[in-house]
């Protein structure tokens, strides 16, 4: 299969890598001129669970080269969805696209763009830290799962002959993926581990599995996902994890030794998901009149570093 991977941050690098070691043929699409030399001069390095291994996977500047594309993977930063799809609307039409990001509303974004029938949503518990251009950490294993990005009435993923392909295929990657027939209760799911772990992660500087170890953080990150549960319920979504709670602890201890994506934003001084995670359960929140501070609070303490990157005390 040709698979076109739009975003080679430590995800987008991590699927590629371990794509492109199955035979298939991996393209990356990326934006920085300097990152796409970087990576079609040396190939990507993928260290962690089974030791470092470097592979070589192209990557373009031109979202034509892509083409022809059977699969196109979306790894790009949930506030970067809807100028991607844009840029690969004209490709993708024969493409299904698949959404692996952070958030909630990356699916209903590719579906104002793109035919609705061949987008796909999922989500994966996987952690990966960013090393450099085209060099990733795989820094724990998790659950992947994936199903139409939007109802096809009784149409069951399972037989799917399409879904069980791109399943098969990430599977034999390493991402042992399940199929599921609502993606809108496997989205709000993954939300779900999100809201736990990254913002603390991103205002503590920890690594996720130190969450857990720590009465404080750990009281913050069940309160953080029971509000997230309450407001989910209120919207109908049935969690795919009995209880999520002890999913987000269990995604924690799994990913014990990875740096959350939005602590890597942090750190390099860049935006964060922030408004498509915590965010979303608190404008949630405020929509529904339900009380909750402890997302809220969450939310307004990343959004206030992330406006004061410059403006902060420095060691002397």
């Amino acid at each position: 299969m040709r698979i076109g991977i739009v975003g080679p941050g430590a995800m987008g690098c991590l699927l590629a890598g371990k794509i492109a070691l199955t035979g298939n043929e991996v393209i990356l699409l990326d934006i920085i001129p300097e990152r796409v030399e970087i990576i079609n001069h040396r190939g990507l390095i993928i260290e962690g669970i089974q030791g470092t291994f470097q592979v070589k996977v192209p990557a373009t500047l031109t979202p034509a080269d892509l083409l022809p594309t059977e699969l196109i993977l979306v790894c790009v930063k949930a506030y970067d969805t809807r100028i991607v799809t844009k840029v690969i609307q004209d490709i993708g039409s024969d493409a299904y696209v698949l959404t692996l990001q952070n958030g909630v509303g990356n699916v209903e974004t590719l579906g104002e763009y793109l035919p609705k029938e061949k987008i796909i949503g999922g989500i994966t518990s996987h952690g990966a830290t960013d090393l450099g251009s085209g060099q990733v950490r795989h820094a724990g294993q998790g659950d992947t799962f994936i199903g139409y990005g939007f109802s096809r009435g009784d149409g069951d993923p399972a037989q799917d002959p399409q879904l069980n392909k791109i399943k098969s295929l990430l599977t034999e990657a390493g991402f042992v993926t399940q199929l599921v027939p609502k993606v809108e209760n496997l989205i709000w799911s993954k939300l779900l581990i999100n809201v736990g772990i990254n913002a603390l992660t991103a205002l503590t500087h920890l690594p996720n599995g130190k969450l857990i170890d720590f009465p404080g953080t750990k009281e913050i990150l069940d309160e953080a996902v029971q509000e997230g549960i309450r407001i989910g319920k209120k919207k109908g979504i049935e969690f795919i994890y009995a209880d999520p709670s002890a999913q987000v602890e269990k995604v924690c201890r799994l990913t014990s030794a990875n740096v959350s994506s939005m602590l890597q934003d942090i750190l390099k001084k860049e935006r964060t998901e922030i408004d498509f995670i915590n965010g979303v359960i608190m404008r949630e929140g405020q929509r529904f009149g339900i009380p909750v501070p402890v997302n809220s609070l969450l939310t307004r303490l990343v959004k206030t570093i992330e406006e004061s990157y410059e403006q902060t005390v420095k060691e002397e």
